[in-house]
């Protein structure tokens, strides 16, 4: 096989043992690897008992993997998956950084990581292999003190080994802050210091397994590609094309927090009631005069360069660092609370970065809370402080209560959708008409009233990973087909370009890989398995075909301003178009896949589990 390490690891934290796997050519031909092989190896293993299995308990198992396309396509990633904490489905949740590309000069695609320590504990990943080290000094940090530690622990231990080498530059690390480690189901799984694999919520899978953080420092080559000089020259076609993106690379997603409100009616303002907005204090010029510190900063191989260091330098907020802020904290912590000051944007941002939150899931959250505050559904006296849209201090107290689980922070920690669950109990009332979330997953910046922005009508409501925006484009069947495969290769959306991926595939691997057959066979393979994963759902949370395959409440109300107002989402267009969809991809009308579907490709043992759902 080209373009693959060719072996994972296997780390079983009860017993301490690591092993070596391999798998079958025809088994990463038919998943080639990330979010296709994480649904792959989580049915083999937890297939049988999915509904039994606690996402937050032992037997959950948590996979870290690389796909073939890691370190060869511009723009290196890794996908983090196991069964979501806030889905009971799985997500593929893709994160930037170098900790694939150190991974696979390690020697290895990828980590399945099983059990649970008894302590906190980290892994040490090199060229000699895994091993499992102690954490306990490391537990409760945040990540700036965490990187500075890790940093300079890894070093000295490597150089102790090998004293006859240079300098050794600082290892790539995924971590967890303590939102992670208390088991907070919108915790993220941190890269660098502003990287997540946000959805899905497996910085709590992570807390839950005392598995803190993953060094990794490889020194050997990337795993041999079938065409070498074919990929060179893909290489150089692909960064061309990037570095014509200017918008993306002069200004990172940041540009998007004025114009997808202004122009396009489509951000996220207080919880979702408005989508549009002209606050010219909030445009992407203000952040790059007052915060940024560099406007060209880029990860591994990446010709966009959109991240964009950034940190306050005055008033009460000095001193916070962040990144950029990208569009989706710029809206979700920003015009989602009524914040229009970049200042206070950076410094929730910040916060949210050291302490280990998803920034879109907990930004939700917080303006999901807001407004039952504005509804007087929660009081002062539930929260303990007031909490006015707009009001920065009050938002990061917030944090705070939902980290310590304090109070009505312990129902929140849970997330939106069990939040609501919960708060509309005990305060008898539909909560549920203010969260905004599809299949426990909250949505993503981009709204779908307008019919301006990228999703289509049914992009959430059909997508088995439910409120995540990256999993869903302006064609529902093709696109989220691919978007599967941008999972699984693994490689960066921003740097995607078509039909130049299926060149650099058939490069890379030697493989006979096309955009019609990923589309109608691979793809449609992994999403089906998703698919059935989130129709089994449990313990404590099962979704139902009928209700919860659909849009959030919010979504059917008109916009109430700007130059759409009036619009919004269409029953009948969204039933219609939903039945389509599934249609499309072999499933019934419902989104139950049918026998000769799971037959065709070749997921027959999954008819079983799917039978009694069938009318």
């Amino acid at each position: 096989m080209r373009g693959y390490a060719g072996k994972f690891l296997e780390v079983d934290l009860s017993s301490g043992d690591v092993r070596e796997v391999k798998f079958p050519e025809e088994v990463l031909r038919d998943y080639i690897g990330g979010r296709g092989l994480a649904a792959k190896v989580l049915w083999d293993r937890l297939g049988d008992r999915w509904e039994e299995v606690d996402p937050l308990g032992e037997e959950n198992i948590l996979t870290v993997f690389t796909g073939p396309l890691t370190g060869y396509f511009p723009g290196g990633r890794v996908c983090i998956s196991g069964k979501s904490p806030q889905s009971n489905g799985i997500t593929g949740s893709t994160m930037g950084g170098e900790f694939g590309v150190e991974l696979r000069c390690a020697g290895y695609d990828g980590l399945i990581i099983t059990g649970r320590a008894e302590r906190p504990v980290y892994l040490l990943i090199t060229d000699e292999g895994c091993e499992i080290r102690d954490a306990s000094h490391l537990w409760g940090l945040g990540s700036i003190e965490l990187l500075k530690r890790m940093n300079r622990e890894v070093r000295e231990e490597l150089e102790h080994r090998h004293p006859r080498r240079r300098e050794w530059r600082e290892p790539a690390v995924i971590h967890i802050g303590p939102a992670g480690e208390r088991l907070i189901r919108v915790a993220a799984v941190v890269g660098k210091y502003s990287h997540a694999g946000g959805y899905g919520g497996y910085g709590a899978v992570m807390g839950s397994k005392n598995l803190k953080a993953i060094a990794v420092k490889g020194t050997g080559p990337l795993p041999e590609p079938a065409h070498p000089e074919r990929v060179y020259e893909l290489i150089d076609r692909v960064c061309q094309l990037c570095f014509a993106s200017d918008m993306l690379r002069r200004w990172g997603t940041g540009y998007l927090g004025y114009e997808v409100g202004y122009s396009l009616s489509s951000e996220p303002v207080r919880n979702w009631q408005e989508e549009w907005h002209d606050r010219r204090e909030y445009g992407v010029d203000r952040f790059e005069r007052r915060l940024w510190v560099k406007r060209y900063w880029a990860d591994f191989g990446c010709p966009t360069s959109c991240l964009k260091p950034a940190t306050i330098r005055t008033g009460p907020y000095k001193g916070a660092i962040t990144d950029n802020p990208d569009y989706e904290l710029q809206a979700y912590l920003g015009t989602n609370l009524g914040i229009f000051d970049p200042e206070a944007n950076a410094y929730l941002s910040s916060l949210v970065d050291e302490l280990g939150f998803c920034g879109i899931q907990t930004g939700n959250l917080l303006g999901f809370t807001a407004e039952l505050y504005q509804r007087g559904i929660l009081t002062e006296e539930d929260l303990g402080f007031k909490l006015e849209w707009g009001d920065a201090d009050a938002f990061a107290k917030l944090l705070h209560l939902i980290l310590e689980r304090k109070g009505i922070g312990d129902i929140l920690a849970e997330g939106t959708y069990r939040a609501a669950l919960k708060i509309g109990e005990m305060k008898g009332v539909d909560a549920l008409r203010y969260a905004v979330h599809v299949k426990g997953i909250e949505v993503g910046a981009h709204g779908i009233r307008s019919g301006r922005d990228y999703p289509t009508p049914i992009g959430y409501a059909a997508s088995p990973q439910g409120g995540d925006h990256t999993s869903t484009t302006r064609d529902a069947y093709e696109d989220m087909t691919w978007s599967v495969f941008g999972d699984s290769a693994v490689v960066c959306s921003f740097c995607y370009h078509d039909p130049l991926i299926w060149e650099f595939a058939r490069a890379v691997t030697g493989w006979d890989i096309s955009k019609h057959r990923w589309c109608t066979e691979h793809g449609r393979r992994i999403m089906t398995l998703q698919q059935a994963f989130i129709l089994l759902g449990g313990p404590d949370v099962y979704w139902d075909p009928d209700r919860d395959f659909d849009n959030p409440p919010r979504f059917y109300e008109p916009l109430p301003s700007g130059p759409y107002k009036g619009m919004k989402a269409d029953r009948e267009m969204v039933e219609r178009m939903k039945r389509e969809y599934f249609k499309a991809m072999g499933w019934d009308e419902r989104g139950i896949p049918t026998r000769e579907t799971l037959q065709r490709l070749g997921l027959s043992y999954l008819n079983p589990y799917l039978q009694d759902m069938r009318r």
